[in-house]
């Protein structure tokens, strides 16, 4: 009998569940309004012709606290292996679900604080739906991402209460949702909140738009980027893809009249490299990069079984050009600028996982992507 390889692509599951009751309403910012925070420090020269950072999502955990620390140290080790500061991470960028299950501060030191100490650069980070929900067994009542707040939107660097001896200090991130400004790229971080799917309100849909068509004033200089926990595209058996964010993004391309040139997300717990093809010519990543820590991965599901369906509209022109989802990982992203080229350029790096005897085993060049951004 022979036997037929699966042609795996984006889907969406049957019968998914209405759990927009879980929305948790947002805090105030900690900044003001339109929550830019603008990158200096991480740079010694204001036009760089590099600029390097790491990025990796869905590292909480506590069943095999061994994984997360494994990514974490690896992704420290390439920070103090580069050869040149050119080639050195500036910053890590966190893609959501820091801790699990219920964004407890108590959950903090052991999933992040304790994992990451010995990360030498920044780390910045959007939050998960995991960050945001609110355990409702819990004895001490606080509110939707109090910790969060305290560890990633202090008004300014403060030893984090809930880190036991620990040096790393909070971050001044000016809001839950928020646009990075770095010399050669703006980063927008979106908040997509709880539900399974995500759900993003008129004010935070307005306020994206509006950092859209800014960016795309420096568009020449700057790369776009947009990053989201909740995948809009997946191929995966537990989400599979989200309606609600792939139809929240292209209302919002369409009326901001600009597109990013890659989107970064989570959630999944898995790597997989989208490319969607637009009939303007452009063509945009969508990248999930969810596998960086929880015990638990996510393999990709047969489009063709009863649970999932890949036949609409909303999956034209978009291809599953890569995927890894029986190893842990992150992202080492490059956007690099001369005066004859202009491209960002991501590799994704997985690990030995589970097997104890390759556990300090270098993480493995597994892909490797470019966006040419020449000429636009």
């Amino acid at each position: 009998m022979i036997s037929t390889k699966i042609l795996y692509k984006a889907v969406f599951k049957t019968g998914q569940i209405d759990d927009s009751h879980t929305f948790q309403p947002l805090p105030l910012p900690s900044g003001s309004y339109p929550f830019r925070l603008k990158l200096e420090e991480e740079f010694a020269s204001e036009k760089p012709q590099a600029m390097v950072f790491h990025m990796v999502g869905d590292t909480g955990g506590f069943k095999q606290p061994e994984l997360q620390k494994q990514v974490a140290g690896q992704m420290a080790q390439q920070y103090l292996n580069a050869i040149c500061p050119e080639e050195r991470p500036s910053f890590l960028y966190h893609l959501g679900d820091i801790v699990y299950h219920y964004g407890e501060a108590d959950q903090y030191e052991s999933q992040f604080l304790q994992p990451y100490e010995t990360y030498p650069g920044p780390i910045y980070a959007i939050a998960g739906n995991h960050d945001t929900d609110v355990n409702p067994n819990c004895r001490e009542h606080y509110e939707s991402l109090e910790a969060f707040y305290a560890a990633f939107c202090n008004t300014c660097p403060a030893t984090i209460h809930f880190g036991t001896g620990l040096k790393r200090k909070s971050q001044v991130q000016p809001n839950v949702y928020w646009t990075m400004q770095a010399p050669l790229a703006t980063i927008i971080g979106l908040h997509t909140n709880v539900p399974k799917y995500g759900c993003i309100q008129k004010e935070q849909r307005s306020w994206f738009i509006k950092e859209l068509k800014e960016a795309a004033k420096y568009s020449a200089d700057k790369a776009i980027i947009v990053c989201m926990h909740h995948a809009p595209y997946s191929a995966d058996v537990n989400h599979g893809s989200s309606q609600p964010m792939i139809e929240f993004l292209e209302s919002a391309f369409e009326e901001a009249g600009v597109k990013p040139d890659i989107i970064f997300s989570g959630h999944v717990h898995n790597y997989q490299r989208f490319s969607k093809h637009y009939s303007d010519g452009k063509t945009v990543p969508f990248i999930v990069a969810g596998a960086g820590g929880f015990d638990e991965l996510h393999g990709l599901a047969d489009p063709y079984e009863p649970s999932y369906y890949a036949e609409s509209e909303l999956f034209d022109q978009v291809e599953l050009e890569n995927y890894c989802d029986n190893r842990h990982g992150f992202l080492k992203v490059a956007i690099e600028k001369t005066p004859f080229s202009f491209a960002i350029k991501g590799e994704y790096y997985t690990l030995p996982g589970k097997d104890r005897k390759n556990s300090d085993q270098d993480a493995t060049l597994f892909d490797s992507f470019t966006v040419d951004l020449t000429g636009r």
